[in-house]
Protein backbone atom coordinates (compact mmCIF):
# COMPACT_ATOMS: atom_id res chain seq x y z
CA UNK A 1 0.00 0.00 0.00
CA UNK A 2 3.02 2.29 -0.34
CA UNK A 3 1.35 4.02 -3.28
CA UNK A 4 -0.97 5.88 -0.88
CA UNK A 5 0.73 9.20 -0.06
CA UNK A 6 -1.60 10.69 2.56
CA UNK A 7 -0.54 8.87 5.74
CA UNK A 8 -3.49 10.03 7.86
CA UNK A 9 -6.02 8.68 5.38
CA UNK A 10 -3.89 5.56 4.87
CA UNK A 11 -4.10 4.85 8.59
CA UNK A 12 -7.87 5.30 8.55
CA UNK A 13 -8.43 3.04 5.55
CA UNK A 14 -5.96 0.42 6.76
CA UNK A 15 -7.87 0.21 10.04
CA UNK A 16 -10.94 -1.10 8.21
CA UNK A 17 -9.23 -3.04 5.43
CA UNK A 18 -10.33 -6.43 6.80
CA UNK A 19 -13.92 -5.13 7.04
CA UNK A 20 -13.80 -3.98 3.41
CA UNK A 21 -12.58 -7.36 2.21
CA UNK A 22 -15.14 -9.24 4.31
CA UNK A 23 -18.00 -7.08 3.01
CA UNK A 24 -16.90 -7.35 -0.60
CA UNK A 25 -16.54 -11.13 -0.38
CA UNK A 26 -19.90 -11.53 1.35
CA UNK A 27 -21.63 -9.56 -1.42
CA UNK A 28 -19.67 -11.53 -4.01
CA UNK A 29 -20.86 -14.82 -2.53
CA UNK A 30 -24.49 -13.68 -2.46
CA UNK A 31 -25.12 -11.80 -5.74
CA UNK A 32 -28.58 -10.43 -6.52
CA UNK A 33 -29.86 -9.22 -9.87
CA UNK A 34 -31.39 -5.79 -10.52
CA UNK A 35 -34.44 -4.98 -8.37
CA UNK A 36 -33.87 -8.22 -6.44
CA UNK A 37 -31.17 -6.88 -4.10
CA UNK A 38 -33.17 -7.44 -0.90
CA UNK A 39 -30.43 -9.11 1.14
CA UNK A 40 -27.82 -6.63 -0.07
CA UNK A 41 -29.93 -3.58 0.70
CA UNK A 42 -30.83 -4.88 4.18
CA UNK A 43 -27.16 -5.30 5.06
CA UNK A 44 -26.41 -1.81 3.74
CA UNK A 45 -29.25 -0.21 5.65
CA UNK A 46 -28.39 -1.98 8.90
CA UNK A 47 -24.72 -0.93 8.71
CA UNK A 48 -25.62 2.70 8.01
CA UNK A 49 -28.10 2.80 10.88
CA UNK A 50 -25.52 1.34 13.25
CA UNK A 51 -23.21 4.19 12.23
CA UNK A 52 -25.84 6.74 13.29
CA UNK A 53 -26.60 7.74 9.69
CA UNK A 54 -30.17 8.59 8.67
CA UNK A 55 -31.42 5.85 6.36
CA UNK A 56 -34.11 5.63 3.70
CA UNK A 57 -34.87 2.11 2.58
CA UNK A 58 -36.80 0.79 -0.42
CA UNK A 59 -35.99 3.81 -2.57
CA UNK A 60 -36.87 2.88 -6.16
CA UNK A 61 -37.69 -0.59 -4.83
CA UNK A 62 -34.40 -1.88 -3.41
CA UNK A 63 -32.27 1.25 -3.21
CA UNK A 64 -30.87 2.61 0.07
CA UNK A 65 -29.92 6.20 0.85
CA UNK A 66 -27.94 7.33 3.88
CA UNK A 67 -27.58 10.95 5.00
CA UNK A 68 -24.65 11.94 7.19
CA UNK A 69 -25.20 15.45 8.50
CA UNK A 70 -22.11 17.35 9.56
CA UNK A 71 -22.23 19.41 12.72
CA UNK A 72 -21.65 22.53 10.64
CA UNK A 73 -23.96 23.67 7.86
CA UNK A 74 -22.71 23.67 4.31
CA UNK A 75 -23.09 22.01 0.94
CA UNK A 76 -24.21 18.45 0.25
CA UNK A 77 -22.05 15.99 -1.67
CA UNK A 78 -23.41 12.65 -2.90
CA UNK A 79 -21.48 9.42 -3.48
CA UNK A 80 -23.09 6.62 -5.46
CA UNK A 81 -22.52 2.86 -5.61
CA UNK A 82 -24.47 0.38 -7.72
CA UNK A 83 -25.35 -2.86 -5.93
CA UNK A 84 -26.68 -5.35 -8.52
CA UNK A 85 -25.04 -8.41 -10.03
CA UNK A 86 -25.19 -10.08 -13.47
CA UNK A 87 -26.76 -13.30 -14.80
CA UNK A 88 -23.38 -15.00 -15.28
CA UNK A 89 -22.07 -18.29 -13.88
CA UNK A 90 -19.06 -17.73 -11.63
CA UNK A 91 -16.15 -19.84 -12.90
CA UNK A 92 -13.57 -18.80 -10.30
CA UNK A 93 -12.07 -21.41 -8.02
CA UNK A 94 -11.90 -19.19 -4.92
CA UNK A 95 -13.49 -19.57 -1.49
CA UNK A 96 -15.62 -16.46 -2.03
CA UNK A 97 -17.04 -17.51 -5.41
CA UNK A 98 -20.75 -16.98 -5.95
CA UNK A 99 -22.98 -19.43 -4.11
CA UNK A 100 -25.94 -18.60 -6.36
CA UNK A 101 -26.07 -20.56 -9.61
CA UNK A 102 -26.19 -18.35 -12.70
CA UNK A 103 -25.57 -15.10 -10.80
CA UNK A 104 -22.30 -13.30 -10.22
CA UNK A 105 -20.74 -9.94 -9.43
CA UNK A 106 -18.82 -9.73 -12.69
CA UNK A 107 -18.55 -5.93 -12.91
CA UNK A 108 -17.26 -4.91 -9.49
CA UNK A 109 -20.51 -3.68 -7.95
CA UNK A 110 -19.74 -5.72 -4.83
CA UNK A 111 -16.53 -3.69 -4.48
CA UNK A 112 -18.33 -0.39 -5.18
CA UNK A 113 -20.75 -1.20 -2.36
CA UNK A 114 -18.02 -2.21 0.10
CA UNK A 115 -16.02 0.93 -0.71
CA UNK A 116 -18.97 3.23 -0.11
CA UNK A 117 -19.83 1.48 3.15
CA UNK A 118 -16.19 1.85 4.23
CA UNK A 119 -16.35 5.54 3.39
CA UNK A 120 -19.45 5.88 5.55
CA UNK A 121 -17.71 4.06 8.43
CA UNK A 122 -14.86 6.54 8.48
CA UNK A 123 -16.77 9.75 7.72
CA UNK A 124 -19.35 8.94 10.40
CA UNK A 125 -16.50 9.35 12.93
CA UNK A 126 -15.60 12.74 11.44
CA UNK A 127 -19.03 14.33 11.76
CA UNK A 128 -17.65 17.21 13.84
CA UNK A 129 -15.23 18.07 11.04
CA UNK A 130 -17.75 18.05 8.19
CA UNK A 131 -18.80 21.43 6.86
CA UNK A 132 -21.97 20.11 5.25
CA UNK A 133 -23.63 16.80 4.44
CA UNK A 134 -22.67 13.53 2.74
CA UNK A 135 -25.33 11.52 0.93
CA UNK A 136 -24.60 7.84 0.34
CA UNK A 137 -26.60 6.46 -2.59
CA UNK A 138 -26.76 2.68 -2.97
CA UNK A 139 -28.53 2.17 -6.27
CA UNK A 140 -30.17 -0.96 -7.70
CA UNK A 141 -30.36 -2.26 -11.25
CA UNK A 142 -27.58 -0.42 -13.06
CA UNK A 143 -27.07 -3.46 -15.28
CA UNK A 144 -30.72 -3.90 -16.26
CA UNK A 145 -33.61 -1.42 -16.13
CA UNK A 146 -31.52 1.37 -14.62
CA UNK A 147 -32.07 2.40 -11.02
CA UNK A 148 -30.68 5.93 -11.30
CA UNK A 149 -33.68 7.51 -13.06
CA UNK A 150 -36.31 6.17 -10.63
CA UNK A 151 -34.17 7.16 -7.64
CA UNK A 152 -33.93 10.69 -8.99
CA UNK A 153 -37.68 10.70 -9.60
CA UNK A 154 -38.21 9.73 -5.96
CA UNK A 155 -36.20 12.79 -4.87
CA UNK A 156 -32.81 11.34 -4.00
CA UNK A 157 -31.09 14.58 -5.10
CA UNK A 158 -33.38 16.77 -2.99
CA UNK A 159 -33.96 17.35 0.73
CA UNK A 160 -31.19 18.25 1.12
CA UNK A 161 -30.39 19.52 -2.35
CA UNK A 162 -27.30 17.79 -3.71
CA UNK A 163 -24.60 20.17 -4.94
CA UNK A 164 -22.28 17.60 -6.52
CA UNK A 165 -22.11 13.84 -7.06
CA UNK A 166 -19.26 11.39 -7.58
CA UNK A 167 -19.03 7.74 -8.51
CA UNK A 168 -16.35 5.21 -9.33
CA UNK A 169 -16.06 2.00 -11.33
CA UNK A 170 -13.56 -0.81 -10.90
CA UNK A 171 -11.14 -0.84 -13.84
CA UNK A 172 -9.61 -4.21 -14.66
CA UNK A 173 -7.48 -2.57 -17.36
CA UNK A 174 -5.76 -0.19 -14.89
CA UNK A 175 -3.20 -1.38 -12.33
CA UNK A 176 -3.97 -1.12 -8.63
CA UNK A 177 -2.59 2.13 -7.24
CA UNK A 178 -3.71 4.13 -10.27
CA UNK A 179 -6.97 5.78 -11.29
CA UNK A 180 -8.39 6.89 -14.64
CA UNK A 181 -10.23 10.16 -15.23
CA UNK A 182 -11.99 11.49 -18.31
CA UNK A 183 -13.10 15.08 -18.93
CA UNK A 184 -16.33 15.55 -20.88
CA UNK A 185 -18.10 12.57 -22.43
CA UNK A 186 -17.07 9.39 -20.62
CA UNK A 187 -19.64 6.79 -21.71
CA UNK A 188 -22.00 6.34 -24.64
CA UNK A 189 -25.76 6.45 -24.82
CA UNK A 190 -27.50 3.13 -25.35
CA UNK A 191 -30.70 2.58 -27.29
CA UNK A 192 -32.11 -0.91 -27.82
CA UNK A 193 -34.14 -1.87 -30.89
CA UNK A 194 -36.61 -4.66 -31.53
CA UNK A 195 -37.56 -5.67 -35.07
CA UNK A 196 -40.28 -8.04 -36.17
CA UNK A 197 -40.23 -9.12 -39.82
CA UNK A 198 -43.59 -10.40 -41.10
CA UNK A 199 -43.88 -12.66 -44.14
CA UNK A 200 -46.21 -15.46 -45.18
CA UNK A 201 -45.80 -19.09 -44.21
CA UNK A 202 -45.95 -21.94 -46.74
CA UNK A 203 -44.44 -25.36 -47.38
CA UNK A 204 -40.73 -25.35 -48.12
CA UNK A 205 -41.44 -27.16 -51.40
CA UNK A 206 -43.56 -24.24 -52.65
CA UNK A 207 -41.62 -21.11 -51.65
CA UNK A 208 -43.25 -19.05 -54.41
CA UNK A 209 -46.54 -19.23 -52.51
CA UNK A 210 -45.12 -17.60 -49.40
CA UNK A 211 -43.01 -14.64 -48.29
CA UNK A 212 -39.83 -15.79 -46.56
CA UNK A 213 -39.25 -13.70 -43.43
CA UNK A 214 -35.81 -15.28 -42.98
CA UNK A 215 -34.61 -14.15 -46.41
CA UNK A 216 -35.96 -10.65 -45.71
CA UNK A 217 -34.15 -10.66 -42.36
CA UNK A 218 -30.87 -11.62 -44.02
CA UNK A 219 -31.09 -8.55 -46.23
CA UNK A 220 -32.08 -6.40 -43.26
CA UNK A 221 -29.06 -7.52 -41.24
CA UNK A 222 -26.70 -6.89 -44.14
CA UNK A 223 -28.32 -3.51 -44.71
CA UNK A 224 -28.02 -2.52 -41.05
CA UNK A 225 -24.24 -2.87 -41.28
CA UNK A 226 -24.18 -0.07 -43.86
CA UNK A 227 -26.11 2.39 -41.69
CA UNK A 228 -22.96 3.20 -39.71
CA UNK A 229 -20.35 2.57 -42.42
CA UNK A 230 -22.07 4.33 -45.32
CA UNK A 231 -24.75 6.67 -43.96
CA UNK A 232 -23.08 8.28 -40.94
CA UNK A 233 -20.18 10.74 -41.00
CA UNK A 234 -17.09 8.57 -40.39
CA UNK A 235 -15.73 11.19 -37.98
CA UNK A 236 -18.68 10.43 -35.68
CA UNK A 237 -18.45 7.60 -33.17
CA UNK A 238 -21.32 5.13 -33.35
CA UNK A 239 -21.95 1.41 -33.01
CA UNK A 240 -24.85 -0.78 -34.18
CA UNK A 241 -25.07 -4.42 -33.15
CA UNK A 242 -27.67 -7.11 -33.87
CA UNK A 243 -27.53 -9.28 -30.75
CA UNK A 244 -30.34 -11.82 -31.16
CA UNK A 245 -32.35 -13.34 -34.01
CA UNK A 246 -35.11 -15.93 -33.81
CA UNK A 247 -37.40 -17.30 -36.51
CA UNK A 248 -38.83 -20.39 -38.09
CA UNK A 249 -40.47 -23.48 -36.69
CA UNK A 250 -39.32 -26.36 -38.90
CA UNK A 251 -36.80 -27.11 -41.63
CA UNK A 252 -39.40 -27.57 -44.39
CA UNK A 253 -41.60 -24.55 -43.60
CA UNK A 254 -41.09 -21.05 -44.97
CA UNK A 255 -40.99 -18.82 -41.89
CA UNK A 256 -43.60 -16.07 -41.60
CA UNK A 257 -41.96 -14.25 -38.68
CA UNK A 258 -38.47 -13.36 -37.52
CA UNK A 259 -37.58 -11.38 -34.40
CA UNK A 260 -34.29 -9.62 -33.82
CA UNK A 261 -32.91 -7.26 -31.21
CA UNK A 262 -29.87 -5.05 -31.06
CA UNK A 263 -28.26 -1.95 -29.66
CA UNK A 264 -27.27 1.50 -30.88
CA UNK A 265 -24.38 3.24 -29.09
CA UNK A 266 -23.44 6.88 -29.70
CA UNK A 267 -22.00 9.83 -27.82
CA UNK A 268 -24.93 12.11 -28.63
CA UNK A 269 -28.67 11.59 -28.44
CA UNK A 270 -29.13 13.49 -31.70
CA UNK A 271 -26.98 11.02 -33.63
CA UNK A 272 -28.83 8.12 -32.03
CA UNK A 273 -32.12 9.55 -33.29
CA UNK A 274 -30.68 9.91 -36.81
CA UNK A 275 -29.57 6.27 -36.80
CA UNK A 276 -33.00 5.15 -35.59
CA UNK A 277 -34.62 7.06 -38.46
CA UNK A 278 -32.28 5.44 -41.00
CA UNK A 279 -33.08 1.97 -39.62
CA UNK A 280 -36.77 2.64 -40.18
CA UNK A 281 -36.20 3.77 -43.79
CA UNK A 282 -34.06 0.71 -44.46
CA UNK A 283 -36.80 -1.59 -43.16
CA UNK A 284 -39.43 0.18 -45.24
CA UNK A 285 -37.43 -0.24 -48.43
CA UNK A 286 -36.44 -3.89 -47.98
CA UNK A 287 -39.78 -5.20 -46.73
CA UNK A 288 -41.79 -3.36 -49.37
CA UNK A 289 -39.58 -4.64 -52.20
CA UNK A 290 -39.96 -8.23 -50.96
CA UNK A 291 -43.64 -8.18 -50.09
CA UNK A 292 -43.25 -8.30 -46.30
CA UNK A 293 -43.96 -5.99 -43.39
CA UNK A 294 -42.17 -4.98 -40.22
CA UNK A 295 -42.64 -3.64 -36.73
CA UNK A 296 -39.84 -1.51 -35.27
CA UNK A 297 -39.56 -0.53 -31.63
CA UNK A 298 -36.78 1.72 -30.31
CA UNK A 299 -36.26 1.63 -26.55
CA UNK A 300 -34.33 4.65 -25.39
CA UNK A 301 -31.68 3.64 -22.86
CA UNK A 302 -29.13 5.54 -20.83
CA UNK A 303 -27.98 8.96 -22.10
CA UNK A 304 -24.29 9.77 -22.66
CA UNK A 305 -22.36 10.28 -19.43
CA UNK A 306 -20.87 13.77 -19.26
CA UNK A 307 -18.23 14.51 -16.62
CA UNK A 308 -18.09 18.13 -15.47
CA UNK A 309 -14.52 19.39 -15.76
CA UNK A 310 -14.44 21.20 -12.41
CA UNK A 311 -15.51 17.99 -10.67
CA UNK A 312 -12.96 15.90 -12.57
CA UNK A 313 -10.33 18.41 -11.46
CA UNK A 314 -11.46 17.91 -7.86
CA UNK A 315 -10.97 14.14 -8.23
CA UNK A 316 -7.54 14.75 -9.75
CA UNK A 317 -6.64 17.05 -6.87
CA UNK A 318 -7.70 14.39 -4.35
CA UNK A 319 -5.74 11.73 -6.24
CA UNK A 320 -2.55 13.80 -6.19
CA UNK A 321 -2.67 13.70 -2.40
CA UNK A 322 -3.68 10.05 -2.13
CA UNK A 323 -1.66 8.26 -4.84
CA UNK A 324 0.43 10.98 -6.49
CA UNK A 325 0.03 12.71 -9.85
CA UNK A 326 2.16 10.06 -11.56
CA UNK A 327 -0.61 7.53 -10.90
CA UNK A 328 -3.40 9.53 -12.54
CA UNK A 329 -4.27 8.37 -16.06
CA UNK A 330 -6.04 10.86 -18.28
CA UNK A 331 -8.31 8.72 -20.44
CA UNK A 332 -8.41 10.06 -23.98
CA UNK A 333 -11.26 8.10 -25.53
CA UNK A 334 -14.78 7.66 -24.13
CA UNK A 335 -16.17 4.17 -23.68
CA UNK A 336 -19.00 2.79 -25.81
CA UNK A 337 -20.33 1.01 -22.73
CA UNK A 338 -23.35 2.71 -21.15
CA UNK A 339 -23.63 3.75 -17.50
CA UNK A 340 -26.73 5.13 -15.79
CA UNK A 341 -24.67 7.43 -13.56
CA UNK A 342 -25.29 9.66 -16.58
CA UNK A 343 -28.73 10.55 -15.19
CA UNK A 344 -27.25 12.04 -12.02
CA UNK A 345 -24.82 14.33 -13.83
CA UNK A 346 -27.68 15.58 -16.00
CA UNK A 347 -29.15 17.01 -12.78
CA UNK A 348 -26.11 18.16 -10.78
CA UNK A 349 -22.38 18.62 -11.46
CA UNK A 350 -20.39 15.46 -10.99
CA UNK A 351 -17.67 13.09 -12.12
CA UNK A 352 -17.40 9.35 -12.70
CA UNK A 353 -13.89 7.91 -12.53
CA UNK A 354 -12.19 4.52 -12.81
CA UNK A 355 -10.37 2.76 -9.97
CA UNK A 356 -7.53 0.46 -10.98
CA UNK A 357 -7.85 -3.12 -9.69
CA UNK A 358 -5.50 -5.01 -12.02
CA UNK A 359 -2.69 -7.09 -10.54
CA UNK A 360 -0.74 -8.81 -13.33
CA UNK A 361 1.28 -10.79 -10.75
CA UNK A 362 -1.84 -12.65 -9.65
CA UNK A 363 -3.42 -12.72 -13.11
CA UNK A 364 -6.22 -10.40 -12.00
CA UNK A 365 -6.71 -8.41 -15.18
CA UNK A 366 -9.84 -9.95 -16.64
CA UNK A 367 -12.45 -7.93 -18.46
CA UNK A 368 -15.78 -6.83 -17.01
CA UNK A 369 -18.70 -9.24 -17.49
CA UNK A 370 -16.32 -12.19 -17.58
CA UNK A 371 -17.12 -15.42 -15.72
CA UNK A 372 -13.61 -15.23 -14.21
CA UNK A 373 -13.82 -11.58 -13.19
CA UNK A 374 -12.09 -10.65 -9.95
CA UNK A 375 -10.27 -7.69 -8.43
CA UNK A 376 -7.12 -6.93 -6.50
CA UNK A 377 -8.63 -6.20 -3.10
CA UNK A 378 -5.89 -3.68 -2.25
CA UNK A 379 -7.89 -1.36 -4.50
CA UNK A 380 -10.69 -1.20 -1.91
CA UNK A 381 -8.63 0.93 0.48
CA UNK A 382 -7.68 3.30 -2.31
CA UNK A 383 -11.32 3.73 -3.30
CA UNK A 384 -12.26 4.63 0.28
CA UNK A 385 -9.33 7.02 0.62
CA UNK A 386 -10.25 8.75 -2.65
CA UNK A 387 -13.88 9.14 -1.61
CA UNK A 388 -12.88 10.61 1.76
CA UNK A 389 -10.42 13.10 0.31
CA UNK A 390 -12.92 14.12 -2.39
CA UNK A 391 -15.61 14.75 0.25
CA UNK A 392 -13.29 16.78 2.47
CA UNK A 393 -12.05 18.86 -0.44
CA UNK A 394 -15.53 19.58 -1.75
CA UNK A 395 -16.99 20.49 1.64
CA UNK A 396 -13.92 22.52 2.53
Amino acid sequence: MDYIKDRSILELTESIKSDLISLRRDFHMHPELGMEEHRTSKIIGDILENLGIKVQRNVANTGVVGLLEGEMKGKTIALRADIDALPIEDAKGVEYASTISGKMHACGHDAHTAILLGTAMILSKMRDKLLGNVLFIFQPAEETVGGAAPMIKEGVLKNPKVDAIFGLHMASDIETGKIGVKHGISNASSNEFEIEIDGKSTHGATPHLGIDAIIISARVINGLQTVITRQIDPTENALLTVGTINGGTQSNIISDKVYMTGTIRTFSLGLSDIISSKIKKLLEGITESMGGNFILKINRGYPPLYNHSEMVELVESAAKEIIGCENIINIQKPRLGAEDFAYYVQEVPGAFWRLGCKDPKSNIELSDHSSDFDIDEDALSIGVAMHIRTVLKFLG
